[in-house]
């Protein structure tokens, strides 16, 4: 693709980087088939190709409009057209630069505004998260109905009990808890320590270590998902320089961000070394267990009928395909087959809120591939996905780690 930067963005290191993205696009259109949004809407400019038209027109020199935002906000980021592209253009990543210098030049209304603030004010946040929850939940009782559907319920207290180690168990991981999942599904990590445990190694999760980052970064907070991830640096670098073999992290949008950490702070003089040393040690759970499958002691049995959701930061963003799906079948558990199964769910971090109608579209049409076969259960390798698909369905929907954690043998 042939592009022209205009006189204002000549000296800007971020525009220079899109324009190497947007002359790698040949426009094939290969993208549109696997984007969501196009699926739904129809539109030219609610898929890769043609938002990518328009951020090219932008640094050209073309003036932005709200109807320009509207396009790139309606984006899910799933980045199921970077699978598909033949060119390996980096989307994700264009769709960033483009946001924030169409949103800096746009503006948004106070209340979308407002809403953003919330969000990233409240949810990276767990004890302030669950504050909020405890009072919608006590405020049930007074919301309309259709409202009080979408409070989510707090989980029972934990009564998973983590394996406890032997002082001879000398291998060491990370593990960060999250601060969604930490509040809404604590066995999920609970079930991971086990999981790791009878293999002999220990989970690490340092309390100073929080949000990844990914909430403000897709909120254009830019400057504060850098503060985000130097804390968490900072939290697990004596924990890397003791001998940490790995970190894990069980959410597949949080592994997608920390796997990033290396690009995402380049340029930090202080940063940069250990942020590409953090990135180098991210795994996805499903890569660290599936080395060491024979090992993990499952009990042989039948376990049930499972539809597996691939989350997007999962099949897409890391690239893991198949992995989770071994790890169940050697657990006992038999997988029913998905269409579309590389279509996002709906989810995609805050999306669910902030584009409530196309979201809840997308989930349905999920949750309607995933029960076909009629599954026990589905199982997903997110909790984004997890509760925004139990929202909409009475079948249980769990984290994979659970179900696994559940086969071995006690």
């Amino acid at each position: 693709m042939q592009t022209q930067i205009a006189p204002r963005f000549q000296d800007d290191p971020a525009v220079a980087e899109a324009d190497a993205i947007l002359r790698t696009c040949v426009h094939c259109g290969f993208c549109t088939a696997t984007c969501p949004t196009y699926q739904i809407l129809g539109d030219e400019l609610d898929g890769p190709r043609g938002r990518i038209y328009l951020i090219k027109e932008f640094f050209a020199g073309a003036p932005a409009t709200e109807h320009t935002l509207t396009h790139l906000d309606r984006c899910l980021t799933c980045r199921a057209c970077e699978t598909t592209c033949p060119s390996g253009v980096r989307y994700a990543r264009l769709a960033e630069i483009g946001r924030e210098y169409i949103e800096a030049e746009v503006g948004r209304p106070a209340v979308e505004r407002l809403k953003r603030r919330l969000l990233r004010a409240i949810v990276p946040h767990p004890e302030r998260f669950r504050l909020l929850l405890q009072l919608g939940d006590a405020c049930k009782p007074l919301l309309p109905e259709a409202l009080a559907r979408k409070v989510p319920a707090l989980p029972k207290p934990l009564s998973v009990r983590s394996t406890v180690l032997k002082p001879a168990q000398q291998r060491r991981v990370i593990a960060l808890a999250g601060c969604v999942q930490s509040v809404m599904s604590p066995a999920t990590g609970a079930a991971l320590e086990q999981l790791l445990g009878a293999l002999g190694i220990a989970a690490e999760v340092p309390a100073s270590a929080g949000c990844c980052g990914a909430l403000s970064l897709h909120l254009n907070a830019h400057a504060e998902a850098q503060g985000y991830m130097r804390r968490n640096i900072d939290a697990w670098w004596p924990l890397i320089e003791a001998g940490a073999e790995a970190i894990l992290v069980s959410a597949s949008g949080c592994g997608s961000m920390v796997k990033e950490y290396g690009e995402a702070l380049q340029g930090d003089p202080v940063y940069a070394e250990k942020a590409a040393r953090v990135a180098a040690l991210a795994r996805d759970p499903s890569e660290w267990l599936l080395d060491q499958a024979e090992e993990i002691p499952f009990v042989a049995a039948d376990r049930g009928t499972v539809a597996f959701h691939a989350p997007c930061s999962l099949q897409h963003a890391q690239r893991l395909q198949g992995g989770v799906e071994t790890l169940l079948q050697r657990a006992g558990y038999r997988l029913t087959g998905v269409r579309d199964s590389h279509l996002c769910c709906g989810s995609a971090g805050t999306y669910s809120i902030l584009q409530p109608v196309l979201s809840r579209q997308l989930r349905n049409q999920k949750l309607e591939a995933l029960q076909v076969e009629q599954p026990d259960c589905i199982a997903t390798a997110n909790i984004g996905c997890q509760m925004h698909l139990q929202s909409g369905c009475a079948i249980p929907v769990r984290h994979w780690l659970e179900l696994c954690a559940e086969a071995l043998q006690r």
